[in-house]
């Protein structure tokens, strides 16, 4: 599905102050990595990590891991906060949570079996949402840098003191998450993501958990999200002869952002007797229509700045609103 995003006004930026140039910088956006059915608005988010008996591991499993008692149970919903942050109300994305947040997982980094769909599908209409996205697990555990362990092995077996230990630890945090779409009964999207935590001490500091726990959710849903990146229109601030003036009144609306001002002006520049005049007041019409959000104008008005009047930054701006236009 392709959606479409607003396009920012940043900043008008001259190069000189002697350049007959200007320019804007403008913010535009790349593709989410997973785009959602467009008949997915509402989502419900439960966490399934737990298990039965609120993920209490074997006291041998949590020495080994270094893990703290309960920390995954109150970390993992940290995960599910952060998706809620990170997309609710975007872009009318609505995150919903049931009023049965949990389910019971495998408690493991071992993935759970599919839910069933007749649940899937009775806790999506109990919050009458179209997907329902789960956190299949989570677990995190911590240990000794294996430097460390390696170097105090050796010293032993050799006959030798041991070096000091070095208290610096590592935490590893691993979630996995599954998308349900009932309406089609398929998985929508699969995620797992790793994040490592490196600190000085036997235990991790107490915010450390549940602050990545949260990134985690927030990683997650920047899946969906647009990320951005800026480009840079060029655009004429000077003209010859008697246009000179029209030219530098239009380019100092710009600089205060009254672009509709400045098209005003451009505008009647495209009349110009003088040809190349002619020429760069399209071109800077061109700039001021995409500013504005008129991408189907701003790419007539490049190529008439190119075919009419032979101007060459016309051509190389048509080019490049012709490939924004077949992406949007």
């Amino acid at each position: 599905m392709k959606k479409q995003y607003s396009l920012f006004f940043l900043s008008v930026a001259l190069l000189c102050s002697c350049s007959k140039y200007g320019s804007v910088s403008l913010k535009y956006p790349n593709p989410p990595l997973v785009s959602l059915p467009a008949n997915i608005h509402d989502i419900t988010v439960v966490n399934r990590s737990l298990t039965k008996k609120d993920n209490k591991k074997p006291i041998i499993d949590a020495i080994i891991t270094g893990e703290v008692g309960g920390s995954d149970k109150l970390a993992s919903d940290e995960a599910i906060k952060g998706v809620f942050d990170g997309l609710n109300g975007w872009h009318n994305f609505n995150i919903i949570i049931p009023t049965q947040t949990r389910l019971y997982g495998t408690g493991t980094r071992e993935a759970p079996e599919l839910l069933n769909w007749q649940l899937v599908k009775r806790m999506c209409d109990s919050s009458k949402a179209q997907a329902l996205l789960v956190l299949e697990n989570f677990d995190s555990n911590s240990g000794i840098l294996t430097d460390n362990i390696h170097n105090q092995v050796n010293a032993v077996l050799n006959g030798n003191a041991p070096p000091p230990i070095t208290t610096q630890v590592r935490m590893n945090v691993e979630s996995f998450w599954r998308l349900y779409d009932p309406s089609t009964q398929k998985i929508i999207d699969e995620f797992k993501s790793v994040n490592f935590i490196n600190y000085n001490g036997n235990m991790p500091p107490p915010e450390a958990l549940p602050q990545t726990a949260y990134a985690s959710g927030q990683q997650y849903v920047n899946r969906f999200l647009p990320t951005y990146y800026y480009v840079r229109r060029e655009m004429y601030k000077r003209g010859k002869g008697g246009d000179k003036s029209e030219f530098l009144r239009g380019f100092r609306k710009s600089e205060v952002a009254n672009w509709q001002g400045a098209s005003e002006v451009w505008l009647e520049l495209t009349k110009s007797s003088n040809r190349k005049n002619a020429g760069k007041a399209c071109l800077n019409m061109a700039v001021a229509c995409e500013v504005l959000g008129k991408i189907n104008e701003a790419y007539t008005w490049a190529k008439k700045s190119y075919e009419e009047y032979g101007n060459k930054l016309g051509r190389e701006y048509a080019n490049k609103l012709k490939y924004r236009l077949n992406y949007e």
